[in-house]
């Protein structure tokens, strides 16, 4: 989808997906055309079905744990959209789109972005479970170990990041669900990091087993 008014940059993305004119050879090299939108177009545009399904996903999801501030929402959304996760969740009772205050710091992600609103975030967690996901959460706990330790022979994709309220962090009962729990090394005064500083660390340390 082209907003009106706006020269968009296209670019040709390389990657190993199996083409349907190969009959199922799972190596084949195929290209993707995508679009690239900047802030300000993000905002205007309004993308069809068509255009969410045109993007490339990659087997992983986001599960918000009674996330509150819509900064850190919004800003995970574009995390979801920066890393193609499949799906995000917000769960809880928290705000969620439409919100002027979510699509301000989303800079429009959340329209392009699967999302979907849960009551309870370990019921989300156990579903995905059962689904052959894996859940990695990000908490500082007993259990945790360093994110850097999250190695190729250690991630199941797909996989679910859950990340938990700015002041109570996952709750104990998506912890128990969780297969894996990492933190991030805080070096200085502060105790914790933020919450979709974190994800974003996480995420991308994933995205190198893919």
């Amino acid at each position: 989808m082209t907003p009106q008014g706006f020269e968009p940059w296209i670019y040709w993305l390389k990657t190993s997906r199996p083409s349907p004119l190969d009959d199922g050879a799972l190596n084949a090299r195929i290209l993707y055309r995508m679009l690239k939108l900047n802030s300000k177009q993000l905002r205007k545009t309004k993308p069809t079905k068509t255009d969410v399904k045109s993007i490339r996903k990659n087997p992983i999801y986001i599960v918000l744990d009674r996330v509150i501030d819509t900064y850190n929402i919004g800003s995970l959304f574009r995390l979801a959209d920066a890393v193609g996760a499949e799906k995000l969740y917000i769960c809880g009772d928290v705000e969620y789109p439409p919100s002027s205050r979510i699509h301000k710091a989303a800079v429009g992600t959340e329209e392009w972005v699967p999302w979907e609103k849960s009551s309870s975030a370990a019921r989300t967690a156990r579903q995905l479970a059962s689904q052959g996901v894996q859940i990695i959460a990000v908490e500082q706990s007993k259990e945790s170990t360093d994110y850097r330790l999250l190695t190729t022979d250690k991630i199941k994709f797909p996989v679910a990041i859950v990340v938990g309220n700015e002041t109570d962090g996952v709750s104990k009962e998506v912890l128990a669900l969780a297969d894996i729990i990492v933190e991030l090394p805080m070096y200085g005064v502060n105790k914790s990091f933020n919450v979709w500083g974190s994800a974003a660390v996480v995420a991308y340390k994933i995205l190198e087993s893919i």
